[in-house]
């Protein structure tokens, strides 16, 4: 057939949920603070880490760039699927939708990249201590987060290449709420056979190859972990990793289901609940997921909400150093004020943004 003389789709209209105007206006309450919640969160997270010198390491740098992808992915999807809960059209242009889809997926596959580097990074830190900081230095780690972004794009090069030529003359309506390959490669005029088939090698091979690479890493953690001595070394060393396992089982659940089977364009309701899974419950979970369960981090938090907020600080001195009579004094980077009459209390009165209780021990009861 000759789709020559036929007319090419100039723009797509993006069904989104296909419910009525009350259940959409619903999901726009729920979805926006959620987005919301997403950008603070992730946002906070970038700035505690660039701003406190305590959480320059290995770790913490992979922890803000996943932040920063989280920010970038949401960014692409949700503002568009917010719009279109009062636009009436739900249009959106061809190249807008190609942009939207590239950006998603690139972004998507660099996530997976820094999730398999990240466990590596637990690996170094648990099974060879002595040579974590030789191992991961500040090149490695660069060459790393490089590497990632390399590596996502080339897995997304072919079916890229594959889908931009495709000819599009036919219906426009993508049974979805941001432009997915799959739902749209089902409205080319032309053959896509290629096309679904390099989109699901590339998703197969990244997803189960990032995966078997997380996977090999946390079975060295764990073999280590059991030949630990001490019960305090394996909680110690489990409570490192907890925080990167939940997010691995979210993101590699929902995406092998997504992505990384045939025929994907059935079940199209179970595909926008995971789509929403991924883009919009997940980087809103993250923030808290690294932060509730790390200590570095909520002290970091505290330190910055004080610093800014204006708030003093109060902590309990050590029986031992009681003294009889208010005084101020300088100690350890900090400004203090003594007084005996309120319960043996301490006043942080002013302090340098790096000063931690760990500074000064003989004065605190930590």
């Amino acid at each position: 057939m000759d789709y020559r003389n036929k007319t090419r789709v100039t723009e797509f209209i993006l069904l989104g949920f296909q419910n009525e105007k009350e259940v959409e206006i619903l999901l726009f309450s729920a979805f926006l603070p959620m987005y919301m919640t997403s950008l603070i969160g992730n946002t906070m997270i970038i700035l505690l880490v660039c701003g406190d010198y305590r959480l320059h390491s290995p770790m913490y740098f992979f922890v803000a760039n996943l932040s920063f992808l989280e920010v970038a992915i949401t960014s692409t999807v949700v503002p568009k699927m917010l719009a279109n809960t009062f636009s009436r059209t739900k249009a959106i242009s061809f190249m807008g939708c190609l942009i939207q889809s590239i950006f998603y997926f690139l972004l998507g596959s660099t996530e997976f990249f820094i999730l398999a580097v990240m466990s590596f990074d637990r690996y170094v830190a648990i099974c060879n201590p002595l040579r974590y900081a030789i191992i991961m230095n500040r090149q490695t780690c660069i060459m790393l987060l490089l590497g990632s972004y390399v590596g996502a794009f080339l897995s997304m090069l072919a079916p890229s290449v594959l889908t931009a030529p495709l000819i599009f003359c036919g219906p426009n309506k993508i049974h979805h709420f941001f432009c997915d390959r799959a739902p749209m490669l089902l409205l080319a005029c032309t053959d896509i056979t290629l096309a679904e088939l390099a989109d699901f090698v590339s998703s197969a091979v990244l997803l189960l190859g990032s995966l078997l690479l997380t996977g090999v890493s946390y079975t060295y953690i764990v073999i280590t972990i059991l030949g630990m001595p001490s019960v305090q070394g394996w909680q110690k060393a489990f409570s490192t990793c907890v925080s990167h396992i939940t997010v691995v089982t979210l993101y590699y659940g929902s995406s092998i289901f997504l992505y990384v089977r045939p025929k994907k364009g059935s079940a199209i309701s179970i595909n926008k609940f995971a789509t929403v899974l991924n883009t919009v419950v997940t980087p809103m979970l993250n923030p808290f997921i690294y932060s509730l369960r790390n200590e570095k981090v909520k002290e970091s938090l505290r330190d910055a909400s004080r610093k800014y907020i204006g708030a003093p600080r109060t902590y309990v001195l050590k029986q031992s150093l009681f003294l009889p009579f208010s005084c101020s004094f300088n100690y350890s980077k900090a400004k203090f004020l003594y007084n005996p009459f309120v319960l043996n209390l301490i006043t942080l009165l002013d302090v340098d943004s790096h000063f931690s209780l760990h500074d000064c021990p003989v004065l605190f009861s930590l």
